[in-house]
């Protein structure tokens, strides 16, 4: 296993699979995904074609957080689900 795969392996939320799409749009750090935040990180790999739910976003923000995604605060998860359609919206990808 790479290094980088086991550090974010340690993060609360992320699996193998988690990772590797991670891994495909260039984050391979805690401190990658915290500078590039998770709604960047989650445009980008939407952007790459993978279709990944928002539970993945939330996964992403949970981890920064240490807090399983599901208890993440509604109006946390409202933000990032708005800011993320957005995104995608002007992108045409939603």
């Amino acid at each position: 296993m790479h290094p980088s795969q086991s550090e974010l392996l340690q993060l609360k939320n992320l699996g193998l699979a988690s990772v590797n799409i991670l891994h495909s749009v260039g984050i391979r750090s805690r401190d990658d995904l915290r500078r590039i935040g998770p709604v960047e990180a989650f445009i980008s790999i939407r952007s790459r074609g993978i279709n990944a739910s928002r539970v993945l976003l939330y996964a992403l923000q949970g981890a920064l957080m240490d807090v399983h995604w599901n208890e993440l605060d509604p109006d946390l998860k409202a933000r990032l689900a708005d800011e993320a359609d957005q995104h995608l919206s002007a992108m045409g990808r939603r």
